[in-house]
């Protein structure tokens, strides 16, 4: 009897360490999504040439280093399409999978991150580029993030829906756009020919660049402040409202009085902020419907997801409208030179001298 008793808790005891052993083998795998990948190496067909990285993705945190490196690495916590592991137990995922594809051609790497909206592990990608001194880079995001450049001497265009985004160390042009977030940029230098823009519906923008810079300056905002460090022999400006009044003045149309200025240019002021937020608003709803029809293309494609692939990320559509009406200062910078316009609706603009 008690034999008996022992050889049965003996088979418990085993089937029980024989079902952890399994469960620990389908849940290794499942774990090792949340970690970062191996990192993926590219390389320039010239790289005596100047390349440029293009990246689109829905939403996460971008972070680009400029190193003296001849290649494009890449580190994410999303998984390399082309480099995914095989399961030791022989399964394979049916359903499917958020990963990211790179490929070069003609010096242009271009990355694109597939769009699993329908309720990924991943909520948030995270992607780390280093990238040669000399790349140009083009982050394309539908719904945010933050973005990260730092130390290039290429030329950076940003387009993001929901983000900071921070520019540190660079000396090549700048287009940066986002809907709802804060700018910051910091230049090493501004280089002749090459222009800078800001825009932001929702944030402050902050833009630092060397004391002896030339340059046309353009600043504007709806709601907020523009703030500089330069003195004003250096930095000569004029400031106009709406429809080009000078504000400061307070010119005044024939038979008005000044109130009677004020009140139209209020008016003005917030028929443009109306018409500003109608159509973030819609830019808003046509990125959601973009996203919505590629996930369900990708769950179209579940059948052929072995070897298919993932459909790419839809392009990013317009999300910033044209800003318009508020105050504008605008002069010139030692002189003038290449053109450097800020702007946004509700924030605070400040544009200072790059610390050395």
């Amino acid at each position: 009897m008690h034999t008996a008793v022992r050889l049965l808790s003996a088979l418990l005891c085993f089937s029980a360490a024989a079902s952890s052993t399994r469960a620990a083998d389908l849940a290794a795998p499942a774990a090792a999504e949340g970690s970062e990948s191996s990192p993926t190496h590219l390389k320039f067909t010239d790289p005596a040439k100047p390349g440029t990285v293009r990246l689109r993705l829905a939403w996460g945190d971008v972070t680009v280093t400029a190193a003296d490196t001849q290649e494009v690495t890449i580190v994410s916590n999303i998984k390399n399409k082309h480099a995914a592991e095989k399961r030791a137990d022989g399964l394979r995922r049916l359903d499917s999978e958020v990963t990211y594809s790179a490929a070069e051609k003609d010096n242009v790497i271009t990355l694109e991150f597939s769009m699993d909206v329908a309720g990924s592990s991943h909520g948030n990608a995270s992607v780390q580029l280093t990238v040669p001194r000399q790349t140009s880079i083009v982050v394309q995001s539908s719904f945010g993030g933050g973005v990260h450049v730092r130390d290039l001497v290429g030329d950076v265009e940003i387009r993001n829906m929901n983000g900071e985004i921070t520019l540190d160390r660079i000396s090549g042009a700048a287009l940066v756009e986002t809907m709802n977030g804060e700018i910051h940029a910091t230049f090493l230098k501004v280089t002749e020919g090459k222009a800078l823009s800001f825009t932001s519906m929702n944030g402050e923008v902050n833009v630092s660049i060397p004391a002896d810079t030339k340059a046309n300056v353009r600043l504007r905002t709806q709601n907020g402040a523009v703030y500089t460090d330069f003195d004003e022999k250096a930095l000569v400006t004029h400031t106009e409202a709406a429809h080009g009044r000078l504000r400061h003045t307070h010119v005044r149309s024939a038979g008005k009085s000044d109130s009677d200025d004020d009140d139209e240019w209020q008016s003005d002021v917030r028929e443009t902020v109306r018409e500003a937020m109608r159509t973030g608003i819609e830019a808003a709803r046509e990125a959601v419907a973009a996203a919505r029809e590629a996930a369900q293309a990708a769950r179209e494609g579940v059948a052929e997801a072995n070897g298919a692939p993932i459909p790419p990320i839809p392009p990013m559509p317009p999300i910033m409208p044209s800003l318009s009406g508020g105050k504008v200062v605008s002069g010139a910078l030692n002189g003038g030179g290449p053109d450097i316009q800020i702007a946004t609706m509700n924030g605070t603009i400040t544009l200072r001298k790059t610390q050395p």
